[in-house]
């Protein structure tokens, strides 16, 4: 499918896509010239090399790696990122999210190995040749970080897709007894339903990872050097709205009709001597109370290195109330944000931050969500208080339609079970895996 076909009912996203590729071939042709044996640019002093590279660093990992393929004293004055994906929080991806490519409109990932990124915060589009995914299945992506299960033993893995760099993980297995037995049907179901997943690298560069699924009453946590899964000595069955921020998970707990819930912090799994165990959460903050008139549910979402927090009218008439820093609300106040830098806030089972100068379509300064009662995407803008539709067409209830619009594509990052891999039904005993992939196509 050409570009102009796929973006016809858009054309702005067309505008936004040729300008990307504009980018690009300036890129190439800065890096041309730069190879040339006349410019300076390319005997550059160590010294100076070394700094600009962290700066670069500091922005993205992309741009660090085109940095360094510039020409070969650069490439080998500067660190190469190969090894080091996962290992070295240095060169872990930044606001990279997998591309939603299902429902038949696209190449399955499965059939050519080949899987689209694009970036949150810059529009960028990029796309990597990914072999791996013709036995594994995506269950998570945190910020260009995938986490993976292998088909055959349901092993775990972390994958750094602009490294290839992969870390392996316990089985997913041994935390089947974390989920609820009070749930109907396959425990399984549960378990591969990731909410949350939060990364975070020691100075020694062991690596912990520790999740929450759909139906755990307990967190899961593993290091790079253990060979099983572990579940915090603690549990709770009310936590709501998972975030991984900074290495560490903040929830929204003990939610009731009205009141006031908590928010608690999570750190990383702590090694003491011998022994690796997850410390409690801590209180830091309350969330606005609601009242009986007035009830309220709570979502956190991450916002330019921040956390904010969303409350919304319950029931079927479902609508944003406000919106406050948690920064804040951990010092006892409770200001209503009006603006948050030109961002949009896409809200649901998953919550992810877009700037909107990188998307023509995408208004800043608003929160999208599914409308209930209309079925379809609005847009809450945050300094008019006012509601309008986020885009042309309706969302039937639990199936997300063929759609042009990159506002549908985001939006559809939100829900895990929409990516084109699809979902992995295990059948048959423990011992005996025989694994099945089903095909969403809409």
């Amino acid at each position: 499918m050409s570009s102009s076909s796929r973006y016809r009912n858009h054309p702005e996203d067309l505008a936004a896509c040729r300008s990307s590729k504009r980018r690009r071939g300036m890129v190439a042709d800065a890096a041309a010239t730069t190879r040339g044996s006349s410019s300076p640019w390319a005997s550059l002093h160590e010294d100076l090399l070394e700094p600009i590279a962290r700066e670069v660093l500091a922005g993205d990992l992309v741009d660090y790696v085109r940095f360094r393929a510039v020409c070969p004293h650069w490439r080998s004055s500067t660190t190469c990122p190969h090894g080091r994906g996962i290992v070295d929080r240095r060169f872990h991806p930044r606001r990279w999210m997998l591309f939603p490519e299902g429902h038949g409109l696209y190449p399955g990932h499965g059939k050519l190995g080949f899987v689209r990124f694009f970036n949150l915060s810059t529009g960028a589009f990029i796309r990597v040749h990914l072999p791996i995914f013709k036995d594994h299945c995506a269950l998570y992506s945190e910020e260009g970080i995938l986490l993976l299960q292998r088909d055959h033993d349901a092993a775990i893995r972390l994958l750094n897709l602009f490294t290839g760099d992969i870390l392996d993980s316990p089985p997913l297995e041994t935390l089947l007894r974390s989920v609820s037995s009070s749930l109907p049907g396959e425990k399984w179901y549960y378990l591969r339903d990731i909410r949350a997943a939060s990364i975070n690298v020691s100075a020694d560069q062991v690596v912990s990872l520790m999740i929450w699924s759909q139906g755990m009453v307990q967190i899961g946590f593993a290091t790079s050097r253990e060979q099983q899964w572990r579940v915090s000595s603690w549990c709770f069955n009310q936590i709501f709205s998972p975030l991984p921020f900074q290495g560490k998970l903040y929830v929204v707990h003990n939610y009731v009709t009205y009141g006031q819930p908590d928010i608690l912090e999570i750190d990383p799994p702590q090694l003491e001597g011998a022994e690796l165990w997850l410390p409690p959460p801590r209180l830091i903050a309350k969330c606005p109370a609601s009242t009986p008139q007035t009830k309220f549910c709570y979502i956190l979402v991450e916002c330019d290195k921040e956390i904010l927090l969303v409350t919304l009218s319950c029931g079927f008439h479902k609508n944003i109330n406000s919106v406050y820093r948690l920064a804040d609300l951990m010092l006892g106040r409770t200001v209503r944000v009006t603006c948050i830098g030109g961002n949009a806030l896409f809200i649901d089972q998953r919550n992810l931050c877009v700037r909107s100068k990188a998307f023509p379509t995408v208004v800043g300064d608003t929160i999208v969500f599914f409308h209930h009662k209309q079925r379809y995407l609005a847009q809450y803008h945050l300094n008019s208080d006012t509601l309008l539709p986020a885009s042309d067409g309706s969302i039937r209830e639990f199936a997300i339609l063929s759609h042009f619009s990159i506002i549908y594509h985001i939006y559809t990052c939100c829900y895990r079970e929409q990516w084109n891999k699809g979902q992995i039904r295990f059948r048959g005993d423990i011992k005996g895996w025989r694994v099945k992939r089903k095909w969403r196509h809409g």
